[in-house]
C-alpha cells in the first residue's frame, strides 16, 4: 500500500541491470510513493539488461551514462533535471564490479590494473557522481543520496576480494563527501549494508550461496531481501529521516551484531 512518501520527489537511480536487482526494486518501490525519477547504467550494461521494461513499467526515462566518466555524469544530470523540471531529491548508486572476481583472480594475487578499474567503478563513481552534482548544483536542499554497500567493508569474507575494499572505500567516502554536502545544502549521504541478496551481480562471487545460506542461519530475523533494501531505500529518501546522514546503515536482520546463532551451533553439535 502506498502512503506517497515520495510524492513530488525528483530522482535519479542507477544500477538497474534486470528484475533481480536491488536498483529495479527500488525503483518499483519509490514509482509506487509517488517518485518521479530517472534510470540510467553504463550503455554496456543496458545492453545486457532489461531496462527497457522498468522503464515502461515506471514511466522513466532511461539516460545512459559511464559513472566513470565525469562528462557523462554532467549530461546525465543536466538531462535529469529537464526531463524532470526541477533539481534532483534523491540518488540511489547501486554500482559494484570486480574484474579480478570475474577472472577467478584471489585476492593475494590481483592484476592491479583490474584493481583500480574495480576501484573506479565500485567507490570512485559514487565521489564522482556526488562531485557531478555538487559542481551543477543540481541537488535540491534535504536531498538524499545513498550507495549500496556489503558488510566485507568491515570484516573478512575470503572469496569477496578486491570488492571489500573497493566497498570500504565506498562507506569512507559517504561519511566524507556526507560531510561537505550536509554543510553546504543539508543533502544527506548515506550508505546501506544489505544482507547477500541474489542478484546478477553478487551470484557471480564465488561461494555466494554458502554466503547466503550463512547468513540466513546466522541472522535472528533471516537475510533482508531486495524488496526490504527498497524500502529501507525510499524511508531515506523521504522526508521522515531529513537528519540521518554520513551513516552506513545495517540491512542485514541482526547478521552484523550476531557472533553466533543457535542455528549455526546446531551445525556442530551433532553427537554431544
Amino acid at each position: 500500500m502506498s502512503n506517497n512518501l515520495l510524492k513530488g520527489k525528483r530522482g535519479i537511480i542507477f544500477g538497474a541491470l534486470d528484475e533481480k536487482s536491488i536498483a529495479w526494486k527500488v525503483a518499483k518501490q519509490a514509482h509506487d510513493e509517488g517518485a518521479k525519477f530517472v534510470l540510467t547504467n553504463a550503455p554496456i550494461a543496458l545492453r545486457m539488461g532489461t531496462i527497457d521494461e522498468l522503464a515502461k513499467e515506471t514511466g522513466s526515462k532511461v539516460i545512459p551514462a559511464d559513472a566513470t566518466n565525469m562528462d557523462d555524469l554532467d549530461n546525465l544530470f543536466k538531462q535529469s533535471i529537464k526531463e524532470l523540471g526541477g533539481k534532483i531529491d534523491f540518488v540511489l548508486h547501486s554500482i559494484g564490479m570486480s574484474v579480478n572476481v570475474r577472472k577467478g583472480n584471489p585476492y593475494y594475487n590481483q592484476n592491479y590494473d583490474f584493481t583500480l578499474k574495480g576501484l573506479d567503478v565500485s567507490a570512485l563513481s559514487f565521489h564522482k557522481v556526488m562531485q557531478s552534482a555538487w559542481n551543477l548544483d543540481a541537488m535540491n536542499e534535504w536531498g538524499s543520496i545513498v550507495g549500496l554497500s556489503y558488510i566485507a567493508a568491515q570484516r573478512v569474507f575470503h572469496t569477496y576480494n578486491d570488492m571489500a575494499d573497493n566497498k570500504a572505500f565506498l562507506e569512507s567516502i559517504a561519511r566524507s563527501f556526507g560531510y561537505h554536502y550536509g554543510v553546504r545544502k543539508n543533502v544527506r549521504v548515506n550508505t546501506i549494508s544489505q544482507s547477500p541478496t541474489l542478484t546478477t551481480a553478487g551470484s557471480g562471487v564465488k561461494g555466494f550461496m554458502s554466503f547466503l545460506n550463512f547468513a540466513e542461519k546466522m541472522s535472528p530475523l533471516g537475510n533482508a531481501t531486495a524488496e526490504d533494501c527498497a524500502n529501507y531505500c525510499v524511508t531515506l529518501f523521504s522526508d521522515l529521516t531529513k537528519r540521518v546522514t554520513m551513516q552506513n546503515l545495517y540491512n542485514d536482520g541482526g547478521f552484523s551484531m550476531t557472533g553466533v546463532s543457535q542455528n549455526v551451533l546446531d551445525q556442530f553439535m551433532d553427537g554431544e
